[in-house]
């Protein structure tokens, strides 16, 4: 069976899909252990940030909330559809909307790691005690040269 994935975008200010959001949130947190912004947080930084999201039957599969900056805040992806290109094909939306892209990333999350440094992202520094349970961070940023690269390998596609 199978299942009709759809593209959406919450803009700045609208929360459309932030309940389902938040609940993706929730259960990657409870299963990998990673993703622990307290609730206001996630819904401010949500409803001021663009979303980017793939939706399955009202259900979030994966979503990527980015500030006007480029700074991707969240990026998560429904465990149950990971290896689909779901995460590449979030941050080459990204791509196609801002001049730069960063973000951080936990220095023990190896699967995010992992990621960010296939798609050319690079370690600008690390960070001691971070996030609020102590925890250190990388500053991960997409250089120039990398942000094009995505682009146009998506457009081939």
């Amino acid at each position: 069976m199978s299942v009709d994935v759809q593209k959406r975008t919450d803009p700045p200010g609208s929360a459309d899909h932030l309940p389902e959001a938040w609940e993706l949130k929730q259960r990657i947190q409870r299963t990998d252990g990673v993703l622990r912004q307290r609730r206001g947080f996630f819904t401010d930084a949500y409803r001021r940030s663009t979303t980017y999201l793939f939706v399955a039957d009202d259900d979030v599969v994966a979503f990527a909330s980015v500030r006007r900056d480029g700074y991707v805040l969240f990026l998560a992806v429904d465990p149950a559809h990971r290896g689909r290109g779901f995460g590449e094909r979030l941050i080459t939306d990204v791509v196609a909307e801002y001049t730069s892209v960063s973000c951080h990333a936990r220095t023990t999350n190896e699967r995010a790691l992992g990621f960010y440094e296939h798609l050319g992202f690079e370690v600008e520094r690390r960070i001691d005690g971070y996030y609020e349970d102590g925890g250190d961070a990388y500053y991960l940023t997409l250089g120039t040269e990398s942000l094009r690269d995505r682009l146009s390998e998506f457009v081939s596609r």
